[in-house]
């Protein structure tokens, strides 16, 4: 009986999903190569527990994570952001503002990245 309960609730969420993502779609804004640079130069993207990438103006990348830091460098290329620290997740997402929050898609495999714009909690 718990099997067929927990079977249910993961179906009604599921149907939840699909049906707010094309919701979602149509409220979201796809920015430019321009509007990105915009947007990042000079600010961070947190989901405000587990990351935060500081963008430096100079194509700086700072990337804090579960108490890591890497370097790497950040550019904006045929209208998507570009995110290059010499590792095998390295590439480009596709940018859509979505309300106040920043959702990331990449451009082949990986995980979408969602968080908010912000200026930088350090200077480091």
């Amino acid at each position: 009986m718990r099997k067929l309960t927990k079977i249910i609730t993961v179906a009604a969420v599921a149907s939840i999903s699909i049906e707010v993502s094309p919701i979602a779609a149509e409220n979201s804004q796809k920015l430019s190569g321009n509007q990105i640079r915009a947007k990042f130069a000079g600010m961070q993207l947190t989901d405000e527990v587990h990351f935060r990438d500081v963008y430096e103006r100079d194509g700086t990348l700072r990337s804090y994570s579960m108490g890591t830091k890497k370097v790497g460098k950040w550019a904006v290329e045929k209208d998507e952001l570009c995110q290059y620290f010499k590792e095998p997740d390295d590439g480009c997402y596709e940018v859509s503002l979505l309300g106040g929050r920043i959702e990331m898609r990449p451009s082949g495999l990986g995980l979408t990245i969602d968080g908010i714009l912000q200026a930088p909690s350090d200077h480091n």
